[in-house]
This record gives structure tokens, sequence and C-alpha cells, in this order.
């Protein structure tokens, strides 16, 4: 493009010795190990049958021990059953600070609403 010749080994060797921006996955890391009790993640996963139709498998884990909070499965997935489904993974005397969720449209709405109410920082 500009007239210049460059191997691929030129290259490489470059890329090696090319610093990096360390900096955001540093911070990352260090907000996740200072705030791991108050951190929990959720998200939906899809399980074809043998029908050909498609389950929708919600999970909530907990990062202080890496360990399933909660789970359930349904063929609809809808805000509404996701207010109810945080509902029944946080009993009232425990609920994190912050809850990480992706920006699926199965968020949106009444679950997202739900999430502030309960006071939830939503971390995604």
């Amino acid at each position: 493009m500009l007239g210049f010749e460059v191997s691929e080994r030129t290259v490489s060797r470059w890329m090696k010795r090319a610093p990096r921006n360390l900096e955001p996955a540093k911070r990352l890391l260090a907000f996740l190990r200072n705030h791991r009790e108050a951190i929990a993640a959720m998200d939906f996963f899809t399980v074809p049958t043998i029908t050909f139709g498609v389950l929708y498998c919600l999970f909530v884990i907990g990062h202080e021990r890496r360990r399933i909070l909660h789970f359930n499965v349904t063929k609809h997935p809808a805000s509404q059953s996701i207010v109810q489904q945080l509902r029944e993974a946080f009993p009232f005397d425990f609920a994190p600070r912050f809850l990480i969720f992706d920006r699926d449209c199965k968020y949106a709405g009444n679950s997202r609403s739900s999430a502030r109410l309960r006071r939830y920082d939503r971390a995604a």
C-alpha cells in the first residue's frame, strides 16, 4: 500500500517486542479480586431437544467460590420469568452487589428494572 515490502518474519519479531497496554486488564483483574464476594453472573445457554426444539437453561454463578447458585430450564425465556428466577436465586438475606449479564434482549425491560430495584450494580 505504501510501497514497502515487509516479510512475515519481520512482522512476527516486532509483534513480540511491541508494548501492549495491559492497564485495563490489570484494573479489571484487580476489581474482580477485590470484589469477588459481591459478584454474581447469570447467563443462558441453549440445549437442542430430540424433537428439534430448543430449551433455554439459565444459571447463576457466585464468583467467590465459583459455584452455581441457581439454575432453571424453560422453553420461552421472558423478562418476567427472569425476574422470578432472580428472586429465587437470591433470597432476602443475600444479594450480590454486582450482577454480570450480557446484552441479550431477554434481559430487557422488567429484569433490568428489577435488578435496579434490588440495588445491583450492572457490570456488563
